[in-house]
This record gives structure tokens, C-alpha cells and sequence, in this order.
């Protein structure tokens, strides 16, 4: 593997806490010899926590949403009631000419 890999595999293994990490006095030990792997540790820590902010605000429009949905949320705007009518109307009207088969 080359270095940059292993160094970056190194990285999460510790952020992650697995059980391939070392143990954390070997690790504070590179970090203090290791500028780099301090500020790359860091970085790699900001990039973890900004995709988990990203995937829970995700996770919430799409429950928003479903909610909608489910109840129904009436619409802010009469253009958006209009459609939501319309929608609902050719949702439950039956042509006449079904009607009588």
C-alpha cells in the first residue's frame, strides 16, 4: 500500500476506534513526533463530523417530507392550495363513462 493510504488507513483506524488502532499511548507518542499527523488527524476528524452533519440534516428533510406527506400539511400559498385540490381531485374522480360498464 503506498504511504499516504497507510497513513490515512492509520487515521481512521484511530478516529474510528477499531480494533486495528494502536494503542493510545503509541498514538499521542506519533501525533507529538508528527506535526503532520496531528493537523491531517484533525482534518480527517472535521471531514467525520462534517458528513455526519450533512447525512442528519439530510435524514431530517427526508422525514419532514414524509411527515408532510402523512399529514397532509396544508399548502402556504393559494397557487400551492390549488394544486394540492387538483391533485386530490383527479386522485378520487371517476369519468362517468367508467361508471357504467
Amino acid at each position: 500500500m503506498r504511504p499516504e493510504l497507510e497513513r490515512l488507513f492509520l487515521i481512521e483506524q484511530q478516529l474510528l476506534n477499531t480494533p486495528e488502532a494502536l494503542p493510545p499511548a503509541e498514538w499521542n507518542l506519533r501525533r507529538l513526533l508528527d506535526a503532520d499527523l496531528e493537523a491531517d488527524a484533525a482534518a480527517q476528524q472535521r471531514l467525520y463530523q462534517g458528513l455526519r452533519r450533512a447525512g442528519r440534516r439530510q435524514l431530517r428533510r427526508e422525514l419532514a417530507a414524509i411527515h408532510a406527506q402523512l399529514h397532509h400539511q396544508r399548502p402556504r400559498s393559494w397557487r400551492a392550495w390549488g394544486r394540492h385540490f387538483l391533485a386530490w381531485v383527479r386522485a378520487w374522480w371517476v369519468p362517468a363513462s367508467h361508471l357504467t360498464s
